[in-house]
């Protein structure tokens, strides 16, 4: 029953759905990282709903910091940061306390609890919980940026639309992070949106993929098997709600040509030593080559819809038909792309104090 991940910068998240509050706590931050909370008040207002592609579920995420930053700064001590649940409705979830949500983990949260979970809105498992995320990883976002180390994400594609790929990527990063919708072709987001909609008022959902390029990361960082840049950051990605694939540079391009077509040719320019494509997406035997890291994650049609749904009471091991009532979001991956960033900003922190100490992320 572990909540903790990362090794020498420790995140631990706790709280459910429908509790009094949710948070975060960070440990091993090094001390000295400036906390500007309206920052982390702008990280938290990305991953709010808006409108009809959104939860009817109003939340306004009055966070509190009630440790670890003294004075506006880190003081290397654990950070933690509470956020209250304000606008819960339990009695929709009451009903069907013992109908499994299709796609959803109440069943596998009975099989490990053994009825003890607070099922509330899916509880634990709901993404809700990613506010907490969001809120440390602000913090993180900050002490990469002072680095030189830059994260960006936007919707790659949604049902068929497609956006645009990366092209200048710092240039890139920095107007999507100042973007509600992040798509690099604006022209794609009315598009989007109407498939949103329209999912919506059929009673149904869509997802997506996002894509995610990290500039500015040193190279050299990572091991050659078990914690490789791709497996630790895989591992950290997967468990944000309804991510159910990850992929690095080409992906699974990469299976249908040859070598000769993939490759990442070397050259020095300057002095500097890069590659001229980036097809491995920045990380070559589990190490980062200096390039930047580039990889994509499937982010599956939200599971709860209105339409009915076979499904079984798992109390009275009978079969069943399920059709929800409540607030739930036609799409979540709008929403979750800032938690995207938020994750990998920790995982990154990180491997970066796993590999020059934990001061390095304050740059000293």
């Amino acid at each position: 029953m572990k909540n903790t991940f990362g090794q020498s910068v420790a995140v631990t998240i706790f709280g459910e759905s429908h509790g009094a509050e949710i948070g975060v706590v960070i440990d091993g931050m090094a001390p000295g990282i400036e906390v500007d909370e309206k920052f982390i008040a702008d990280q938290l207002t990305l991953r709010r709903p808006v409108g009809r592609i959104s939860t009817a579920r109003k939340e306004q995420d009055r966070f509190r910091i009630v440790s670890g930053v003294f004075n506006r700064k880190t003081t290397g001590t654990p950070i933690c940061i509470v956020i209250p649940n304000e606008d819960t409705r339990s009695k929709d979830y009451s009903a069907t306390r013992a109908l499994a949500r299709p796609g959803h983990a109440d069943y596998t949260a009975y099989c490990k609890y053994h009825g003890f979970e607070d099922y509330r809105g899916g509880g634990h498992f709901s993404g809700r919980i990613t506010a907490g995320l969001v809120a440390g990883g602000a913090i993180a976002i900050s002490a990469l940026k002072n680095l030189g180390i830059n994260i960006g994400t936007h919707i790659c594609s949604l049902g068929n639309i497609h956006d645009r790929p990366f092209e200048d990527m710092d240039e890139d990063i920095a107007a999507l992070n100042k973007m509600g919708f992040a798509v690099l072709d604006k022209n794609k987001e009315a598009e989007m949106i109407r498939m949103i909609e329209d999912a919506a008022a059929d009673g149904d959902s869509v997802g997506g993929v996002l894509e995610t390029a990290v500039t500015g990361f040193p190279k050299g960082v990572g091991e050659p098997w078990f914690d490789t840049v791709e497996g630790i950051l895989s591992h950290a990605l997967f468990s944000i709600p309804a991510v159910k694939g990850v992929e690095f540079g080409a992906g699974f391009d990469l299976v249908n040509a040859h070598g000769s077509d993939f490759n990442d040719p070397l050259r020095i320019e300057d002095g500097k030593i890069e590659t001229l494509s980036n097809n491995n997406g920045g990380v070559n035997g589990g190490i980062t080559n200096g390039m930047p890291i580039l990889f994509r994650c499937a982010v599956k049609p939200t599971a709860s819809i209105y339409k009915k749904q076979e499904t079984v009471d798992f109390i009275k091991n009978e079969n069943a038909v399920l059709q929800i009532q409540g607030r739930h979001d036609p799409a979540i991956i709008h929403r979750a792309r800032v938690v995207v960033d938020s994750v990998t900003a920790l995982v990154l922190c990180d491997m970066l104090a796993g590999r020059f100490g934990t001061d390095y992320l304050a740059g000293k």
